[in-house]
């Protein structure tokens, strides 16, 4: 084609085409996944699929790849969060999330998916329904604590097949299924050091048609519950190692077998009666209590603080009016000098008041050198003695109790 009207055509029905397959499986973007109870479910969160919803047509025209980091939510449909049996996990951004449980009772499950690119801050919505089918249950189960494991390295389904291939052999069967997976943060444990080489744990339980192999029953005897008691490390029979992986071998003290053939039968329920009672005869009320003496109860709650409430009373009274001093015996109590001093200051602070209030007003007679505040008149200056006080007092009251030269 080299005419460029019939290029730009096609172009534009290429452009319609890939807008509408795009719209259409953005409006259909739901995902169906059947499972059997009591089997685990993972379903991994792929941040490439999310980058193309947000991104496809700078793929196709502009060949620009995209990496960006994404944060998943997921509830269930019509509610604030997941079913009891579903867990999500995502350890960072850049890392894809994983949605695994076990179901425990068959029925359909929807869940939504929310995708949040933390470079464009854009969302998209997924549809993932869970059918879960009824099938027969394993009897026989064994739960197994992976030390140098982490969920969200165990969860994908090559990590699973390594694991399932030694506890094979440990279990000497090939029929075997991986039943539950579960964070040991989840199970009361605690969490590790940022350190290279801590982990947190993981536990993965898996069942089988087939009865515990001799290996496996070695954890039941009592010698072994002795060692893990006394907190001795465990050592494995060469002949029951079967750990291929070092990051695989399980911690053999912390190994629980499950016979589920064992289980006691729930009791039967009661038989549902008619409702009416049988005719029992009159009825007879029971008779009344016998009476009691309340007084004693009185006196330890009413009478018992009353009176210690009484006695404070007399006590703070006493001590607030009876031990007071009047001001004629604290006056006579009191240094005739210091008295006066007291008496000036007073006499000064009134002064200074009034000149406040007046700017036209004389010197303070405070600041007069030598004089009589009483008389108002100046002293002579005789020299400086230490036995001139700073007031002289003439013709005062106190001027008995002034030292004189």
């Amino acid at each position: 084609i080299t005419d460029p009207n019939k290029m730009a055509g096609c172009r534009s029905w290429l452009l319609c085409l890939t807008v509408c397959a795009v719209s259409f499986f953005e409006a259909n973007a739901e995902i169906k996944v059947t499972i059997p109870v009591g089997k685990i479910f993972t379903y991994e969160l792929l941040r490439e699929y999310f980058q193309n919803d947000f991104e496809p047509l700078s793929k196709l025209y502009a060949g620009r790849l995209y990496d960006d980091p994404m944060i998943f939510k997921c509830n269930q449909q019509s509610f604030p969060d997941l079913p009891e049996w579903l867990r999500f996990t995502q350890r960072h951004p850049y890392d894809n999330g994983f949605l695994y449980g076990t179901p425990t009772a068959p029925g359909k499950t929807i869940i939504e998916i929310f995708a949040i690119n933390k470079r464009s801050y854009e969302a998209a919505r997924h549809i993932l329904v869970i059918k879960a089918t009824a099938e027969k249950i394993l009897p026989y189960e064994a739960e197994f604590f992976i030390k140098l494991r982490e969920i969200e390295k165990v969860l994908p389904s090559s990590v699973q097949d390594e694991i399932k291939h030694d506890l094979q052999k440990l279990w000497d069967t090939e029929e075997l299924e991986v039943v539950n997976i579960t964070n040991a943060l989840d199970r009361g444990g605690r969490v590790p050091l940022p350190l290279a080489g801590h982990f947190e744990g993981v536990y993965v339980k898996v069942a089988s048609e087939q009865y515990f192999s001799d290996c496996l029953l070695r954890v039941l005897t009592a010698e072994h519950e002795k060692q893990c008691t006394a907190g001795a490390k465990v050592k494995v029979p060469g002949e029951c190692n079967f750990c291929s992986i070092p990051s695989n071998c399980v911690t053999w003290c912390k190994t629980e077998l499950f016979d589920l053939t064992k289980r006691a039968t729930a009791p039967p329920a009661p038989p549902v009666g008619s409702g009416i009672l049988e005719d029992g005869g009159d009825f007879n009320p029971p008779e009344s209590p016998p009476s009691r003496d309340f007084f004693p109860d009185y006196i330890v709650t009413v009478i018992v603080p009353l009176i210690l409430a009484i006695i404070l009373c007399l006590l703070l009274a006493y001590v607030m009016f009876g031990r007071r001093e009047g001001v004629t015996k604290r006056n006579a109590r009191t240094n005739q000098i210091q008295l006066y001093h007291h008496h000036t200051i007073h006499g000064n602070t009134d002064e200074l008041r009034n000149m406040a209030g007046q700017r036209s007003s004389a010197s303070p007679l405070s600041t007069l050198p030598m004089f009589n505040s009483r008389t108002l008149d100046r002293a002579p200056l005789r020299g400086d003695s230490p036995s001139i006080p700073l007031i002289l007092a003439q013709h005062d009251p106190y001027s008995d109790t002034l030292p004189r030269k």
